[in-house]
């Protein structure tokens, strides 16, 4: 786990604990919190180039962070209107998904992904195909390998897996079928939650790949199991459960 006021060179030190990395949703753009992401995610490259299988998943802010870092324009990013709603994945015409999460996916499961609103939206920036297609940097770093519509019809980039690197980037949220009930749009149905588990699933067998193997003590020191959760679920505004430091 790492804290927001923890000192950088602390924070790439917990890189040494674990087998891959996630970034999460949110909406901080900018300050510390960019700079936080932007040094991990250079650590990460770097300890693939390494050797080493260090995986990374980066979801809808996550995705919007390296979108800027890897294209080097902080403004790259496009207004969408794809808040609260659920939407299948259109996958772009040729997409190769062998070595990506979808190749785990079950073949039914795959194909409803298309077909039925299953995976849940919920953000308001994003980039367009056709953006990503014209910026060098991201076209050379990133395969596009589904698509989505907002309510305007305006279309999006809402997966895409680096050419070179363990790196799966997600306009979408895999987590919110299983773990929130805030909002009554988040799908919940058994194929949605076979959504959520199959994500997950391929996040964890890419981090097994990982020859990393750090102090157990050290680990356990860091989880986040050492501080308790708050319930804010009573709200019903989305999350069901926070962490509140102070």
């Amino acid at each position: 786990m790492i804290l927001i006021d923890d000192e950088i060179l602390f924070t790439l030190q917990k890189l040494d604990l674990v087998n891959g990395v996630l970034f999460t949703g949110g909406w901080a753009k900018d300050g510390q919190y960019f700079e936080t992401v932007r040094r991990i995610f250079k650590k990460v490259l770097e300890r693939n180039d390494g050797g080493e299988h260090f995986p990374l998943y980066a979801i809808c802010l996550g995705f919007e962070l390296i979108t800027m870092i890897v294209s080097g324009d902080n403004n790259i990013l496009e207004e969408f209107s794809a808040s609260d709603q659920a939407s299948a994945l259109h996958f772009v015409e040729n997409a190769d998904i062998e070595g990506s999460l979808f190749q785990s996916f079950p073949p039914d499961l795959l194909k409803k992904l298309s077909t039925d609103c299953i995976v849940m939206q919920n953000h308001h920036f994003g980039i367009s195909p056709e953006k990503l297609l014209n910026n060098k940097k991201l076209s050379s770093f990133f395969d596009v390998l589904t698509t989505c519509k907002d309510e305007d019809d305006k279309v999006y980039v809402s997966t895409m897996q680096s050419r070179n690197y363990p790196v799966t980037a997600f306009q979408w949220h895999p987590e919110k079928n299983a773990f929130e009930w805030g909002s009554a749009n988040i799908p919940h149905t058994e194929d949605a939650i076979r959504v959520t588990h199959s994500t997950a699933s391929f996040l964890v067998s890419e981090a097994r790949k990982s020859s990393k193997r750090p102090d157990a003590q050290e680990v356990r020191d860091n989880l986040i199991y050492n501080y308790s959760p708050t319930y804010v679920g009573k709200a019903g505004k989305g999350y069901d459960e926070v962490y509140l430091f102070r």
